[in-house]
């Protein structure tokens, strides 16, 4: 299928590092429950993972921020949990609690049962909702595709849900280690046929979800999260359609290891709100671009606050070549959309030229 050209690439170049009139931006969690519009497709939809499966619906609810505001990337609409559910464990949601599974994964028998799903057959709902809306796109701006790590996706498969601790899980990793690589190496496996096959249906970079990576120690870290990411980016498709297919990494609370996470070889590492984004910067140099940070609660500050920080992180960053701003985590469901606006259109009025030559 051959699509549109791309009218605004500012967000592939700036993962690229190179020079871009300004500083490209979107937002994690940019379809979402703070808009009005998003909660009125999810109650046509009757679910949210009925949202999820209706390609049109998906579609909508992706294109309904760029309708709003000057974003330059769209983020394809789905779900983390995805994969560990077309294992077979049965994802639901209850009201106010968050995801859960009808089977958890805890022994050595549980993880030797668990099929790897082919994403072509297995996530075709995903793989229409990402050709839909790479047509609907039609070249406006790049399309994100993305996944959980194979460890944050464990964290829910073992724990059942939602956790504070992560007692199974950690047990498990101390305890019988080999049982806990049994399990992420099927979702490494899992994880890398799921995103080559967004970037076939039409994602033009992707984003790699670690949000429970920043609860391990640093030794465990390494072992059973950044070691499964780095299969991952070794396995995927990098060049697509003529162009290169940037990988981002985002370890929330991962501000330790940066300096890792880059020795990955993944294009840019999303940093969320407790690093100081020209730390990073320094520490990384000129080897990833860097993606974030700002706090999403500062979104219900005044504007003149949301400004104020906008410009700081700016500042921070410097004049330098491969700055994508984002959140640091996804937006809030609280959040007025005038607020974010507020962000968004500081972000395009303060970071022209901030990414210059």
């Amino acid at each position: 299928m051959t699509h549109a050209p791309l009218q605004n690439d500012r967000f592939l170049r700036a993962l690229a590092r190179e020079p871009v009139d300004r500083t490209p931006i979107w937002m994690m969690r940019q379809a979402g429950r703070y808009l009005p519009e998003y909660r009125a497709s999810r109650e046509t939809a009757g679910s949210f993972m009925d949202l999820c499966r209706n390609a049109e619906l998906a579609c909508e609810v992706t294109l309904q921020p760029l309708e709003r505001y000057p974003l330059d990337a769209a983020i394809l609409f789905s779900d983390i949990l995805t994969v560990p559910d077309a294992m077979g464990l049965g994802l639901y949601f209850e009201t106010g609690e968050g995801p859960k599974f009808h089977k958890t994964v805890r022994t050595e028998q549980d993880v030797a049962a668990l099929p790897v799903p082919k994403a072509e057959t297995d996530l075709d709902y995903v793989m229409r909702a990402v050709s839909t809306i790479r047509g609907a796109l039609n070249g406006r701006v790049p399309l994100i595709g993305f996944s959980g790590s194979p460890w944050t996706l464990a964290t829910y498969m073992v724990e059942g849900g939602s956790s504070k601790d992560f007692r199974h899980l950690k047990a498990m990793i101390y305890s019988q280690p080999e049982v806990a690589h049994a399990l992420l190496e099927k979702l490494a496996l899992a994880v890398t046929d799921y995103l080559n096959a967004q970037i076939r249906h039409g994602a033009q970079a992707v984003q790699i979800f670690d949000t429970w990576g920043g609860t391990l120690s640093a030794e465990a870290y390494r072992e059973f999260s950044l070691a499964y990411m780095q299969r991952i980016v070794n396995g995927l498709i990098r060049d697509h359609e003529g162009r290169k297919v940037p990988v981002i990494l985002f370890t929330k609370n991962g501000g330790l290891w940066l300096e890792a996470m880059a020795d990955t070889g993944c294009d840019a590492l999303g940093l969320d709100w407790t690093v100081n984004i020209g730390d990073a910067r320094r520490r990384v140099g000129e080897r990833v671009a860097l993606q974030g940070n700002m706090d999403p609660a500062v979104l219900y500050a005044e504007p003149a606050a949301i400004r104020a920080e906008v410009k700081r992180i700016l500042d921070d960053f410097g004049n330098h070549p491969g700055h994508i701003f984002n959140l640091g985590h996804g937006i809030t469901p609280h959040v007025d959309p005038e607020h974010a606006r507020v962000f968004i259109e500081a972000v395009v009025e303060l970071g022209a030229k901030k990414n210059g030559p």
